[in-house]
């Protein structure tokens, strides 16, 4: 594996200074637990959403806030990367620990992180200019897509209390009933001095979108 550095070097369109950054990247823990990429994932984590944040502010200069997150949520999360990872075939590199006489599957989420782990190791390697310009260019046309965005009813909803109360909304779980494969929460939403509008669903997270649409319907906001 240690030739096919090369080979690597050629996808990504980077020649590393420090060949054992780059090695460092692609280095499951499963492999070698001393010397794996979750550092370096974590940094690459943070680059990825500060040059993100960086060309959301250069293309839409008129946004608002809450719109500048929606957008950049969507490009930085791991989804984002593991089509990233995907679109330059990375699970052809990763370092991973395969039982004998086994092929595995490289799993997504080791592909979302290790697509994480080489933009924090191009940043070591050859500084913040070229780290830009690779996540501008395998970004690109998730960045073209993200000219429309739809806003969900419980960021309208914070941006609305934000900006006229200037405290964030208040979920609060009344009931979770139901068998574990299929729960149904009861889940409450207010602001200020408004009384609680509940909804109910099966998960937590639609729940509150379902309140957060009632609310916003019975304070004429939607």
């Amino acid at each position: 594996m240690l030739l096919d550095h090369k080979k690597l070097e050629k996808t990504i369109e980077i020649k590393f200074k420090k060949t054992k950054i780059l090695l460092k990247s692609i280095t499951h823990k499963s492999y070698d637990p001393i010397n794996s990429n979750e550092k370096l994932e974590f940094l690459g984590d943070r680059i990825l959403g500060f040059i993100m944040s960086k060309r959301l502010l250069e293309i839409y200069p008129n946004e608002s806030e809450g719109a500048l997150d929606k957008k950049l949520a969507s490009l930085v999360n791991k989804n984002k990367c593991l089509e990233v990872a995907k679109s330059i075939s990375l699970d052809k590199f990763i370092l991973v620990r395969k039982p004998e006489k086994k092929n595995i599957k490289i799993v997504d989420k080791i592909m979302a992180d290790c697509c994480e782990a080489i933009i924090g190791a191009i940043y070591l390697d050859q500084g913040i200019n070229e780290v830009e310009k690779f996540i501008l260019r395998l970004w690109k046309p998730h960045i073209e897509k993200s000219i429309v965005t739809f806003i969900d009813s419980k960021t309208k909803l914070q941006e609305y209390s934000l900006k006229k109360f200037k405290v964030l909304p208040i979920y609060k779980l009344i009931e979770n009933s139901g068998p574990r494969h299929q729960p149904t929460f009861k889940i409450g939403v207010k602001l200020h001095n408004f009384k609680f509008v509940y909804a109910k669903g099966n998960s937590k997270k639609d729940t509150e979108q379902k309140a957060a649409t009632l609310f916003l319907k019975n304070i004429g906001q939607k």
